[in-house]
């Protein structure tokens, strides 16, 4: 076997198990995570990606190239993640969900978020593989991803706009005065979907629209699938976990969606000039690691100055 077959498995088997722990944990614990055992398991996800990578520096085939490009994959990709993170918690304000019900959802939308990557990468490799121009339409959703989060105000979440919820409330009736968790009830002999259902369907849209934005991202910086696919399941597993210990400190992040769209930016502008220049990985990695931090410095320091302002 090739070293790139021998990674697979091995990325196979952590992902499996990380994954069977993290959704055990899941259904055998009553309400939300708590803030130092959201803050162990996001560590525990960080640390098991971090080792994945310096095997990749000392193992893979050109391993110090690869390396960086999963690392500055990794960033960008946990970045937009995060800043899913924040658009989960406003679902679950708009649709009422008790926090301790909010695991069990989170686990299924994580998961189909995983799925709708996996599905989008293999998509986005095969196009820009066929048809080279496609780089260029990849570079435009960029820019103009990063204008509106930039420019324009966050759009309200309007569940009765959302088409998948028109379309689930067409198949199936709904009843929203359940509390116990459930996505399914059955009354009467008919089967309703609840609340919770359509916060899942929620959930699963929004991971649709952050694909089509994140993975042009992820191929500005490499258009290896083994780099692409492997990053970007990192950073989405442990959100479950991530999304608890980010909850209660959004403050700290106030400016971040500013950082992300510049990177935004500077991917899409990659992307347009890759058939002329290719811009080296570990300039990128820099760009991205200093954007990060001082955005997220300016959240902090800001907001105290209005403090003491106030």
């Amino acid at each position: 076997m090739t070293t790139e077959t021998w990674y697979w498995i091995v990325f196979t088997i952590i992902i499996s198990v990380m994954l069977a722990i993290d959704l055990w944990v899941t259904d055998h614990r009553h309400g939300k995570l708590g803030i130092k055992s959201a803050l162990i398991w996001s560590g525990i996800w960080i640390g098991v990606a971090l080792l994945f990578n310096v095997s990749i520096y000392f193992k893979f085939p050109n391993g110090h190239e690869k390396a960086l490009e999963f690392l500055t994959g990794y960033l960008i990709e946990k970045s937009l993640s995060v800043d899913n993170l924040f658009v989960f918690i406003m679902i679950f304000t708009v649709m009422g969900v008790e926090e301790k019900n909010q695991p069990h959802i989170l686990k299924w939308g994580i998961l189909g978020a995983v799925v709708f990557r996996i599905v989008f990468i293999l998509g986005g490799v095969a196009l820009i593989q066929a048809f080279d121009f496609v780089v260029y339409i990849f570079g435009a959703i960029l820019l103009y991803t990063a204008y509106k989060m930039a420019f324009m105000h966050e759009r309200k979440i309007e569940p009765d706009k959302n088409i998948l919820i028109r379309i689930a409330s067409k198949i199936i009736p709904v009843k929203t005065d359940n509390s116990d968790g459930r996505f399914f009830i059955k009354q009467e002999g008919k089967i309703f979907a609840t609340s919770y259902f359509l916060t899942l369907l929620l959930i699963e849209s929004t991971d649709i629209v952050f694909a089509i934005d994140s993975i042009p991202a992820i191929l500005a910086i490499t258009r290896d699938p083994f780099i692409v696919i492997t990053s970007n399941i990192f950073a989405i597993l442990g959100l479950r976990a991530l999304y608890f210990a980010l909850a209660g400190v959004m403050g700290l992040f106030r400016y971040l969606k500013y950082g992300i769209a510049l990177l935004l930016f500077y991917v899409g502008i990659k992307l347009l000039i890759s058939h002329f220049y290719h811009i080296p990985t570990l300039i990128s990695l820099g760009i991205i690691a200093i954007v990060l931090t001082a955005s997220i410095l300016a959240s902090i320091f800001i907001k105290k100055d209005k403090e003491i302002i106030g």
